[in-house]
C-alpha cells in the first residue's frame, strides 16, 4: 500500500538521521514468555505458543492496521486505551471469560500488562544499535526520536544508556500529536531547527514510518527487524552506514 525505498540518498548528504523507537532500536525478546507468567500469576494458564501467536496477531491488527482519521490528539490517557484495547483481544482469545474472569480483573490485568510492557526492565537494544550510534555521531550526524510511545519512553531509553545520543526526543504522549500525523514530523524538524531535506527516517511501520515522514517531505527508509515485515527495506542499521549505498542500492 506505501512504497518505501532503500536508502533514498548517500549518509553524508543529510544532516541527521531521526528513529523510531519500538521495533526499531528496543524489542522485549521475551514478550509471550512476560504476558504468560503475568497471566499464570493470575491463574490463568495458557502455553506459550499459543501467546505468542496471538501477540502477534493482535499487533497485525491493532498496531500495524492501525488507521487515525481524522488525526486525533494523542494523550496518555488514549495511549493506555489503546494498547488496553489490543490486551483485551488476546486475553479474549485465551478465555478469560471462559475462566470466570470478572470485567474488573480483565481490566485490572490489561492495565497491569500495560504497565510492563511500558517498564525499561524488559526492554534490549537490537543487536546493532550500540555499536551503530556512535557511528553516525562520529560522521557529524545529529540524532533524533519521533516515536509514538507512553511518557516512559524516555527513561527506557536512558536505562539502556542511550538517551544522550538524542535530540530533539519527540514522544506522541508528551507532544499531543501521533503518527502518522505528518504534524508531529514537522514538529520535529521546528524543535531541531532542521529542514525536511537535511533529515532521514527510519522506522518499521509502513504508514507511521515510510508514508507519514514523507508527507513532511522527510526521506524514509523502512527498517525490518522480523520476518513478518514484508517490503522493501534495510535489516540492520549497520546497511545505512556502508559506503556506496546511494539511492537505488
Amino acid at each position: 500500500m506505501y512504497e518505501s525505498i532503500r536508502i533514498p540518498k548517500p549518509l553524508d548528504q543529510y544532516k541527521a538521521v531521526f528513529f523510531d523507537v519500538g521495533d526499531t532500536l528496543v524489542t522485549i525478546p521475551e514478550s509471550r514468555i512476560i504476558m504468560q507468567q503475568v497471566l499464570a500469576a493470575r491463574s490463568l494458564h495458557r502455553g506459550e505458543e499459543r501467546v505468542g501467536e496471538l501477540f502477534t496477531e493482535a499487533f497485525r491488527l491493532f498496531y500495524y492496521g492501525k488507521q487515525l482519521d481524522p488525526f486525533e490528539a494523542c494523550t496518555p490517557e488514549s495511549d493506555r486505551a489503546f494498547w488496553m484495547q489490543l490486551y483485551r483481544y488476546i486475553l479474549d482469545k485465551l478465555g478469560a471469560g471462559e475462566e470466570q474472569w470478572t470485567e474488573d480483573q480483565i481490566h485490572a490485568c490489561c492495565h497491569e500488562l500495560y504497565d510492563v510492557f511500558t517498564g525499561p526492565e524488559h526492554y534490549q537494544l537490537f543487536s546493532d544499535v550500540a555499536a551503530c550510534l556512535p557511528q553516525f555521531r562520529e560522521r557529524g550526524l545529529r540524532l533524533g526520536i519521533i516515536s509514538n510511545f507512553a511518557p516512559t519512553l524516555s527513561s527506557i531509553l536512558e536505562h539502556k544508556g542511550i538517551l544522550h545520543y538524542f535530540d530533539p526526543v519527540i514522544v506522541s504522549t508528551e507532544v499531543g500529536l501521533e503518527k502518522p500525523d505528518p504534524a508531529i514530523f514537522r514538529l520535529a524538524l521546528e524543535r531541531s531547527g532542521l529542514s525536511a531535506e537535511e533529515v532521514l527516517y527510519v522506522g518499521d511501520h509502513d504508514r507511521n514510518d515510510i508514508w507519514a515522514p514523507n508527507q513532511a517531505g522527510i526521506d524514509a527508509v523502512k527498517i525490518k527487524r522480523y520476518d513478518y515485515h514484508s517490503g522493501v527495506g534495510i535489516h540492520s542499521l549497520r546497511e545505512l552506514l556502508e559506503e556506496d549505498k546511494g539511492a537505488g542500492n
